[in-house]
């Protein structure tokens, strides 16, 4: 039986959100090989670029705040993730604007992101 999209999204951004702002490190357990980040229009492909892409951002702790998030089932028992938020990098600095969607694919009774777009909005 499919599990609740709107359920299974949001125990997601949270968990996603909390290790982006603390502990980037980890979110490479949410990736597989096939996994595709586009990041400000860069692709890339596999857990272990999108890792390293996410490690190397120029800046270390931060506070996202997602403003609002929209959920919808997809082919294969898949969610698909829409997010709007701002990101604040340096205590003081001004919050960013972003978008982010994600699609999360069942694997072996938990959830891996086959496909991430992020995008800082002006």
């Amino acid at each position: 039986m499919a599990q609740d999209p709107d359920t299974v999204g949001k125990a997601f951004i949270n968990y996603y959100y909390q290790l982006f702002e603390s502990n980037r490190s980890a979110l490479g357990t949410l990736y597989q090989d096939a996994s595709m980040l586009t990041f400000e229009g860069s692709q890339i492909k596999g857990a272990q670029s999108i890792l390293a892409k996410l490690s190397s951002l120029p800046f270390g702790a931060c506070k996202v705040t997602a403003t609002t998030q929209d959920f919808q089932p997809s082919i294969s028992q898949g969610i698909l993730v829409f997010v709007t938020g701002s990101i604040q990098t340096e205590e003081g600095s001004p919050p960013l604007k972003f978008s982010q969607v994600f699609h999360l694919m069942p694997v072996s009774g938990s959830f891996v992101v086959t496909n991430d777009m992020f995008r800082l909005n002006y």
